[in-house]
Order: structure tokens, then sequence, then C-alpha cells
């Protein structure tokens, strides 16, 4: 017999626990299934870990930089890759124990450790129990893509899960990937002291993004000695004795290269395989993510999904607003969608990268006239006293709303200060609002009005 619950949550991810709460303050008697981790990818191999191995990453950059500074430290510079690791996961067990703590001491609330199945649209079967609600909402995330390329069965490889677990530094890392996991692993290893190489089947790094963005972050950890190659195209793996090589028609190098250690970063895919979508009759469409509406509504009544799961976004923000959504409509009779949301999203490679809105390409297709402004971050008093210039600044406009369409901030800081932009872009205001503002000096924010000021036609 069921065990009746008025809602049920598969996945501990970003928003599963802080949508458990919200039910569990409304009253509902509530269950949470998680098969694995508490706190998702996140808390555990995603964001918190990464940027917790970048910082270590960071503190040796700067240190091997120090005479650039005045600062003489005596003797070569050492990376102990064990205490780098023992930081990074103390790191993550604090925040990992503070989600399974949080959840485990809820009131209203059940915990489940196991994988969670729906076996028909109100039913989910996890271990030996079935459990009965009329909501149900999934929060299952996703896991790294391992292309069907020749030989990946025939090696050993690492994926940014994986990669957690790596106490030594390798010889060579090859990284297949050149997009954002792969180029932050790529300099973060660089600076521990291994030989990187990336291997991109497109003809640029971060298609996503424009191409003198491409072009400035390619330059970035090229200065550093990562080497990149393009047009890597129909890639296999090889042993050869302890090492791997990696074959490809690349466009600008040898068409094979050895690597003591192959990391796979060229995507991820929705944990959707082993759900009981079928059972339930929940839809996906064909890369395996859940279809949802604007407001995370499956094509099964009583059932959402929310996250990674759903490719209605893919970051730790747009799942945690997932969650605000989904409880805005639910409790609060505000009828928020996701459409709401404006994209955004960095890398955060040293410097960073900060994104919001339309990229060029995108402004350019849709045909409307625009402004832009550009500014290299040599201009930036903040960045010259800090040694790193790296970068620029771009803005676009709308040439008759006045309102921005988007922004890239390549440079120190500008994962935060892109928040200036995005925050201007969320109140409807024009850009003259932050173009007349004063800013603290000095400050890389306070060049965003001196920037805005000489805006040119995008030509």
């Amino acid at each position: 017999m069921a065990e009746r619950f008025d809602a049920i949550i598969i996945g501990t991810g970003q928003a599963g626990p802080s949508l458990a709460q919200r039910m569990t303050q409304e009253g509902m008697k509530t269950a949470i299934i998680e098969r694995k981790l508490f706190g998702g990818t996140c808390v555990n191999v995603g964001c918190i870990p990464t940027k917790t191995l970048v910082a270590s990453a960071r503190a040796a950059y700067m240190a091997r930089r120090g005479a650039d500074f005045g600062v003489t430290i005596d003797g070569p510079i050492g990376v102990d890759m064990k205490r780098v690791k023992a930081r990074k996961d103390e790191v993550v067990r604090q925040s990992n124990q503070g989600v399974t703590n949080w959840l485990k001491g809820m009131e209203n609330l059940t915990v489940y450790e196991g994988h969670g199945r729906l076996e028909e649209p109100n039913t989910v079967r996890v271990n030996g129990d079935l459990l009965e609600a009329e909501r149900i909402v999934l929060n299952v995330g996703g896991r790294a893509f391992v292309p069907p390329m020749p030989g990946v069965d025939e090696v050993d490889y690492l994926t940014n899960s994986s990669m957690m677990e790596v106490d030594t530094l390798p010889e060579h890392l090859v990284v297949i990937g050149g997009s954002y996991i792969g180029l932050e692993f790529a300099q973060m290893y660089r600076r521990f002291g291994s030989r990187v190489t990336v291997m991109e089947r497109g003809p640029r790094l971060i298609a996503r993004d424009d191409e003198d963005v491409s072009d400035a972050v390619r330059e970035i950890v090229e200065t550093e000695g990562v080497e990149v190659r393009l047009g890597a195209d129909c890639m296999g793996l090889a042993k050869r004795g302890g090492r791997v090589a990696v074959t490809a028609s690349c466009a600008d190098g040898p068409e094979e290269v050895v690597g003591s250690h192959v990391l796979l970063a060229v995507g991820r895919v929705p944990n959707t395989d082993d759900l009981g979508l079928d059972a339930a009759g929940v839809e996906t469409d064909k890369r395996g993510f859940i279809v949802v509406d604007d407001q995370l509504r499956t094509n099964v009544p009583g059932i959402w999904a929310i996250g990674d799961v759903n490719g209605r976004g893919a970051f730790t923000h747009t799942s945690y607003n997932d969650y605000e959504i989904l409880a805005a409509n639910l409790f609060d009779n505000d009828p928020r969608r996701v459409t709401d949301r404006i994209t955004c999203y960095g890398l955060f490679i040293d410097p960073p990268l900060g994104r919001v809105g339309m990229t060029e390409r995108e402004v350019r297709e849709s045909g409307r006239p625009a402004l832009v402004g550009k500014m290299p971050m040599a201009r930036v008093g903040r960045a010259r006293e800090r040694s790193e210039t790296q970068g620029f600044m771009k803005i676009l406009v709308d040439a008759e709303t006045e309102r921005i369409l988007g922004a890239a901030i390549l440079g120190i800081g500008g994962d935060e200060i892109i928040h200036s932009l995005l925050d201007v872009m969320y109140a409807d205001a024009p850009y003259t609002v932050i173009q007349r503002a004063v800013h603290i000096h000095p400050t890389v924010t306070e060049l965003i009005p001196t920037l805005l000021a000489g805006l040119e036609p995008l030509e």
C-alpha cells in the first residue's frame, strides 16, 4: 500500500531543498528523495568545488607573479595537490552537511535515500517503498556527457565529477571540449603546474559567445601556456602504454596528442533515462530533457520539472529561480514565468567573463538599430593597479528604446560587475540611468558610465 503525501520531490539539487521548506511551511506533508549526494551537482562536483580549486590555482599563480609587484619569494613555488584537494573536500563537506542536516531536521518532511522512479503519474517507488502524491516535482539534474567516440570504452578518462577525486598533479592533461567547464579546468591545472592541451571540434572556443570574446579568452589561456587545438574533428582515444593518445584531424597541430590524463568536457545530459517517465507519460525532447511550459509544468497534470533536467537554463542560478517561479505560482498567486528572466552566466577563468542578454551576433541577426560601446580593460585604473589588464567590456543598446540589450565583461571582477547592467535591464530602465550614475573611484564599475557615454552605431 502506498504512503500518501501532499507532494514528492525527487532530487536535492539547488531547487529541491528550498521547495521542500516552502511546501512544509505551507502545511504540506512532503517527501524528498535523494539517490546519491545531498545538494546535487553544484554543492558536490560543480560550482563550489571547482571554484574552490580555482582559488587555490590563483594563489599559486599570484605567488609566481610576486616579483611583478615587488614581492620577493625565496625558492620555487610548489603546489601540494593533496592539500589542495583536502581544502576543496572540506569546503564541500560543509556545504553538503549543511543541506543534509537542513533536510533531515525539517519538520513535516520525510527524507528517502535511494533511486526514485515514477510508476504512474502520481506514484513513485523508492527502494521498496511506494509513495503517492497529487504533486510530484522532478529535480534530478544532469551528468557529464560521454560521447560515443572511438576508443572511449578502452581508456581511463575523467569527467568533471571524477576530476574531484584527483589528488596528484597530471603531467599532461588533455581536455576535450573548449567551452566553460573545459576551460576552467584547463587554466586551473596549468596554474597547478600541468602541461595542458585543449582540443575543440569547432573553429573557436566558447562558440555561444561572440568572436571577440572567444578570441580574447583564447589569448588569456594561451598566454599562460595552455595549448589550444581547434578544428579537432573525428576525435578518437587509444592507449599508449600507461598514457592516453587523442587523435584528431586538427587544423592547427599534429594529429595525435599523447597525455597522461584525459578530461571529457563536451556537455551534459539529463538524468531522465531511468526515471520512469514513460510509465507516467511525461514528455521529453530529443535530447532527453523534460519538456515544460513557461511555469515549469510538464504535459502531465500535477508533475513539474525544475533545475537542469528541464533544459531551460542549466545553471545553479536558473535552478534556484525555477524554485521561485514554482513557489510563486503554487502559493503566492503570483504568475511568474521562465521567460521573465534575462539570460546571464559566467565563465570562471581568471580574469572571469560575465555575460547578460543578447550577444552582438544575436543583435545583428535581429535587424534592430543598435548602439555599441567597447573598452579594453587596459583603460581601467583598477585593472592597471592590479596588473590585470586582460580583456574588455562591451555593451549593446537598442538605439530606439535606449534599453540595454546585452553585455560582456571579460576582465577583473567581470562576474560581479555585470550585475550592475543586469539590474538596469530587469528594471526596464534606459541605459542613461546607469550612464548618469556616480560610481565609486577607483573601481572597475566606474568606467561603465564612461563606456556608455561613448556609444556608437553598430555597423
